[in-house]
């Protein structure tokens, strides 16, 4: 993947990932504030420290949740499947602020909690980005708070950094209100980070490389997050292939629907998955 050849004049070093992400994605638009400008608050904004306190914020942002299931499936879930519900809303769009630079134009942001605010009714994302990592020879690479790492390897690494940076203080939040802790929150870390980044890819025609680079995102063995990047291939009745991947976690839909569950789910048959996967295409 070669970088951008010029940069406009004081142009963030990752506004055109993010432009690029809704031309593709509407369902999500990010806005970059400059410094000493206020985050967004009231109508439905959090900011993503005050969810990882883990107080009356996030009771307000799971009351949606609850609401949401209440209203389209006709009963109560049980708090942490709530609680599952709600992380995930947030997680998913959250990956996107650093794995969609690094997917498209190799720079990778630092985003700490407390510099991102999230209104998710509209699909809109403020962030405030003072750091970000890029490669040798990118002209963002003069750029203030520009930290040049030798390799893509090293590349990677601070993308896993960032996104650690940024969930970790989130998933100790949201766990008390989760029968899941540790090895199975950073499980769900891992599969944000992978479905997010699979989904835009698709839209943007770059599904095969997504997958390459999500493979060597997460091979394995990359603490905090949990297994790989889980990708394979089932064979279709007519020897088609059909993509897939195995979650590292489970997002407990099951509990409301029983016979419906995801396509990447642990819990679908193999068999399953290729039915699913032949009325998709």
């Amino acid at each position: 993947m070669t970088v951008p050849a010029l940069l406009p004049a004081l142009a963030s070093p990752v506004s055109g990932s993010y432009a690029r992400l809704t031309e593709v994605f509407s369902g999500l638009r990010v806005t970059e504030l400059s410094p000493g400008e206020p985050f967004p608050e009231g109508a439905g904004w959090v900011r993503a420290d005050e969810l990882a306190a883990g107080g009356e914020a996030l009771d307000t942002f799971l009351a949606w949740d609850d609401a949401q299931v209440l209203r389209d499936y006709g009963q109560q879930a049980r708090p942490d499947v709530t609680a599952s519900f709600g992380l995930h809303r947030y997680a998913w769009p959250a990956c996107l602020l650093v794995t969609v630079p690094w997917f498209l134009h190799r720079r990778v942001p630092r985003v700490p909690p407390e510099q991102v605010a999230f209104q998710r009714t509209l699909g809109r994302m403020s962030v405030r980005i003072d750091t970000f990592s890029c490669l040798p020879g990118d002209p963002a690479a003069e750029l203030p708070g520009a930290r040049v790492v030798p390799d893509e390897e090293a590349l990677r690494a601070e993308v896993r950094a960032s996104v650690a940076e940024h969930l970790g203080p989130v998933l100790e939040g949201f766990g008390p209100r989760m029968r899941r802790r540790g090895r199975a929150l950073w499980g769900m870390a891992t599969d944000e980070i992978v479905e997010g980044l699979w989904y835009v890819a698709h839209l943007l025609g770059e599904e095969r490389r997504a997958v390459t680079e999500l493979e060597l995102l997460l091979p394995g063995a990359t603490k905090p997050y949990v297994g790989t990047a889980g990708f394979r291939e089932l064979t279709g009745p007519d020897g088609e292939a059909l993509p897939t991947r195995d979650r590292a976690s489970c997002c407990l839909f099951y509990t409301l629907r029983p016979e419906d569950t995801c396509a990447t789910c642990p819990r679908t048959c193999d068999a399953k998955r290729v039915e699913r996967l032949r009325q998709s295409v």
